[in-house]
């Protein structure tokens, strides 16, 4: 975790050279890990008046702790639900009540994925076959679909050689 001023500075470049009225400045904040809540929302707070349009506390504990947040930063928050992490994992319309805009799942893909290809590797060594697991993947035609292949051939088709 970087000192408090340092990150300030940063924030400060980063909307002095925004050109783009649009582009977000997000300053994230893992200080309540570290420092505890308080310190994590002072952080957060002077991040704000360096320019940040949204902050984002990182490993809020629980609900009332996530009520903290949003109820003493004035602009919008973020949930970072991790399955397994520090933050509780709230339906999205409760952490709307509870005042959190944005709402992050990164790495719910990813382990969903990991668990899929766990089971199907699995599968193989186990069984030596996928007859365990295949009614659980995707059929190919939606594997294309997923992939854009269309859209690949057609960039294929477009750019071959004569």
């Amino acid at each position: 975790m970087i000192p408090a001023a340092e990150m300030v500075s940063k924030i400060k470049a980063a909307v002095d050279a925004r050109e783009d009225g649009n582009l977000l400045v997000i300053a994230r904040t893992d200080a309540r890990a570290i420092e505890g809540l308080d310190a994590a929302i002072e952080r957060a707070e002077r991040y704000i008046e360096a320019g940040a349009d949204v902050t984002f506390v990182e490993a809020p504990t629980s609900p009332d702790e996530m009520r903290a947040i949003t109820a003493r930063l004035p602009v919008p928050q973020v949930a970072n639900l991790v399955v397994g992490g520090r933050t509780p994992l709230l339906p999205q319309a409760e952490l709307a009540a509870l005042g959190f805009s944005i709402v992050l799942y990164a790495n719910t893909p990813l382990q969903a994925a990991m668990r899929a290809m766990s089971e199907v590797l699995g599968a193989l060594k186990r069984d030596g076959g996928l007859d365990a697991v295949k009614d659980r993947l995707a059929g190919f035609e939606e594997r294309q679909r997923l992939v854009d292949k269309a859209t690949y051939d057609a960039l294929e088709k477009r750019y071959a050689v004569e």
